[in-house]
């Protein structure tokens, strides 16, 4: 079989279309379609119906729809500026997580339902959070008038996602970190500023820490790298300062974190059907 015919047969198969079926869209016969899935090549002028009945591109039918996907993608997202840009990502991932449904209609049935919600604008629009848990991994997005985030883990094809994390204690380390409340108060002050070297004293009287605490706090936040201590020689002597690391794991983090607060209160789209355990068994979990 060639690279045309295997790709043939393979989103006919996934259109649910028998060999009659797909001949009958396209104007041939189904022994036409049995010639091409063993081997023989549709004609030029074919082609592009046939892409059509099948729902892809002419490059897929070469095999060369993740390659022609991804520079399509790139060159589409690379011409828009910024701000749209990241709107147009968006809107790519939540597509993939309908896409990754693998129903058609059921997609279709929730963009009727909630997709609507993505272009609104309207005060108090309530949040909607789409959760796909499958055996090959998980994706998660937040959809709402002006607040959209998106989150995909591709699982390892061998071993489990617990063997690419830190230990259990370095992970607690981290979760106790924002479980402080004062270091919780001083993390969103100073993701709340420019990225600009901040005082000792301002971030003290910005937080309403006395000084002590607050150079507790942040000597912790710098030593999980989350902030660098700077020291500024001046008229006066040696001013403490701090600025912020611009590596964006708090966000997502603190994001996440609001979602278990809110306990997912409004409608969900979701797909869990893993029977797998979230965390197989690894290295990591038989130390534990």
């Amino acid at each position: 079989m060639g690279v045309i015919g295997e790709q043939i047969k393979k989103y006919r198969t996934q259109k649910k279309y028998t060999q009659e079926k797909l001949g009958s869209l396209i104007g041939v016969t189904t022994q036409a379609v049995s010639k091409w899935e063993r081997g023989g090549t549709p004609d030029a002028e074919v082609l592009p119906i046939l892409a059509d009945a099948l729902g892809v591109s002419i490059d897929a039918l070469y095999g060369r729809e993740d390659r022609s996907l991804q520079l399509l993608l790139t060159q589409k997202l690379s011409k828009l500026p910024p701000y749209e840009a990241f709107h147009a990502a968006f809107e790519i991932c939540w597509g993939m997580i309908l896409g990754l449904v693998g129903d058609d209609d059921y997609a279709e049935d929730f963009i009727d339902t909630f997709s609507a919600h993505s272009y609104t604008n309207r005060e108090n629009s309530p949040d909607y959070f789409a959760k796909m848990v499958r055996d090959n991994g998980l994706a998660m997005a937040r959809l709402s008038a002006d607040f959209n985030q998106f989150y995909m883990l591709a699982e390892p094809n061998e071993g489990s996602t617990l063997d690419h994390l830190e230990d259990m204690e370095a992970i607690r380390r981290v979760f106790a970190l924002f479980a402080d409340e004062n270091i919780l108060k001083i993390i969103f002050y100073l993701y709340s500023r420019p990225f600009m070297p901040l005082t000792l004293s301002l971030i003290s009287q910005s937080t309403g820490l006395d000084t002590r605490e607050t150079e507790r706090c942040m000597r912790v936040i710098c030593e999980n790298r989350l902030a660098n201590h700077m020291t500024i020689a001046g008229v006066d002597g040696v001013i403490e300062s701090y600025e912020i690391c611009r590596e964006g794991c708090v966000v997502p983090l603190i994001c996440f974190a609001d979602e278990i607060a809110k306990k997912s209160p409004f409608p969900i789209f979701s797909v869990l059907d893993r029977k797998e355990p979230l965390f197989k068994p690894s290295v990591y979990s038989r130390s534990v």
